[in-house]
């Protein structure tokens, strides 16, 4: 009963992830707002406005998909997959890191421009958690039959 009143809380972060990133991210495009894609272009990404498609759905849907515990393990994956992107790519999390150990000097803009990459980690960590461990008992997949 503990594990699973742990994953539905852990599952209801993507919830927060949902509505705090993602959708954001889905009404900035659809209104045709390019920042997202510029930012995405400016990272090197290939056909960067389907790239910010993809990623502002794995973030909406798969958030939503992950809190409700429908296709748990699929869309935690997804999530999982763009907050690697995140917190590597666009955060710069290794580089910060060896900054914050004083291995590898970065300017302070340099720090100042990549953000902070902790969010996009947590996020990571419980996806990944997610995947490896299920929805638990209290999901639609369990109650689907689906483990």
């Amino acid at each position: 009963m503990a594990r699973d009143i742990g994953l539905l809380i852990l599952r209801l972060t993507g919830l927060y992830l949902a509505i705090a990133h993602g959708w954001g991210k889905l009404a900035g495009l659809a209104s045709g707002q390019t920042g997202f894609v510029e930012a995405l272009a400016g990272m090197g990404f290939p056909l960067p406005l389907l790239f910010a498609w993809a990623s502002a759905l794995a973030e909406f849907a798969g958030g939503i998909a992950v809190a409700l515990g429908l296709l748990t393990r699929w869309a935690a994956a997804l999530v999982a997959v763009n907050m690697i992107v995140a917190a590597l790519v666009r955060h710069h999390a290794v580089s910060q890191l060896l900054a914050w150990l004083h291995v590898a000097p970065v300017s302070p803009d340099a720090l100042k421009s990549w953000g902070n990459p902790e969010l996009a980690a947590l996020y990571l960590a419980v996806a990944l958690s997610v995947v490896l461990l299920g929805p638990g008992r209290a999901s639609i997949d369990a109650a689907l039959g689906r483990k």
